[in-house]
């Protein structure tokens, strides 16, 4: 399982430092699947990111990330290799980009498993085997990236993630590029790859509510850099408890409503700046039932069994 316990990573920028994450604490246990949600810029990618690499302008200011027992040494980026792709593995946002699009596909996975002391000749039989569980042959381990299509090259991308049984996998957007049918098809996919026990737990991350409630067993939900609330993912999106959460599960649309007739419910004005945000809870300038304790920032407290909210307004 993965322990996060208050994770602070901020952006170096000419104007300063960049709050991307402030304290943020949760636990992800095996077999789980955790959905993590929120509008862009609420800081699901950098949390993301943190988990596999720091890049060159995010700054570790604090907390501690734990998985199976053992500190992920996160300032140290040497040290991380010898976990990457083996403990914890990433699907990155706009992932059909990443293949490269010089080398043939089987290339790829040979360079990527002897970059961590694998055998492709030892794996390859695994490796073939895994892409024709998602529909792919044989021959694509032939082909370049450019000869695939959008959804080929997110399946590819999958299989080479989760090759090495990685205990946490990070799906980032995987879904944002796909057409809905190619969405339910990598939603599918995921749930495979957990029963298969080919990744033991999962974060998908993912501005889409309608998917992490096919897919995820919780669901956390962030706003400007913080957590604000977590849950079983139907509790989320048929009774959430902050106000956060409740505007933005109110924003989707419901099958079978003439949207002609009733309008859909949306979140006025904009996060805050990171930059230099607001002392208390960073959504009260936005929150229908904001006062003056709101200057305070909330703790993130468990108000029911595996239910927890940050927010003065919402009791237990």
């Amino acid at each position: 399982m993965i322990k996060v316990d208050g994770l602070q990573v901020y952006y170096r920028t000419l104007r300063g430092d960049v709050r991307a994450l402030d304290d943020v604490t949760f636990a992800v246990a095996d077999g789980e699947i955790m959905g993590l949600a929120g509008e862009s810029g609420c800081g699901k990618t950098t949390l993301a990111k943190s988990l596999i690499r720091l890049d060159g302008r995010m700054r570790h200011v604090g907390g501690r990330v734990e998985l199976d027992g053992d500190e992920l040494p996160m300032d140290d980026d040497g040290a991380m290799n010898r976990y990457r792709f083996k403990q914890v593995s990433l699907v990155p946002q706009y992932s059909m980009s990443a293949l490269n699009p010089t080398r043939k596909v089987g290339q790829i996975a040979r360079d990527l498993l002897e970059a961590r002391g694998e055998s492709f000749a030892a794996l390859r039989e695994e490796l073939v085997r895994r892409l024709e569980l998602v529909g792919l042959g044989e021959d694509v381990l032939f082909r370049y990236p450019i000869e695939l299509s959008g959804g080929m090259k997110q399946r590819t991308v999958m299989v080479l993630s989760t090759l090495l049984n990685p205990s946490l996998l990070v799906a980032d957007e995987v879904t944002s590029a796909l057409d809905v049918s190619s969405q339910r098809a990598l939603a599918a996919m995921l749930l495979e790859f957990r029963e298969r026990g080919f990744v033991k737990s999962m974060i998908v991350v993912t501005h889409d509510l309608a998917i992490l409630y096919q897919i995820a067993d919780t669901i956390l939900v962030m706003y400007a850099g913080r957590l604000a609330e977590k849950a079983p993912a139907e509790t989320i999106v048929k009774a959430p408890r902050h106000p956060y959460t409740k505007l933005l599960v109110g924003s989707l649309p419901e099958v079978g409503v003439r949207y002609g007739e009733r309008r859909l419910s949306g979140l006025a004005g904009s996060p805050p700046s990171l930059l230099n945000p607001p002392r208390g809870c960073r959504f009260r300038d936005r929150c229908p039932l904001a006062f003056e304790r709101c200057a305070e920032q909330p703790p993130f407290r468990e108000i029911a069994p595996g239910h927890s909210v940050a927010c003065w307004a919402v009791d237990a």
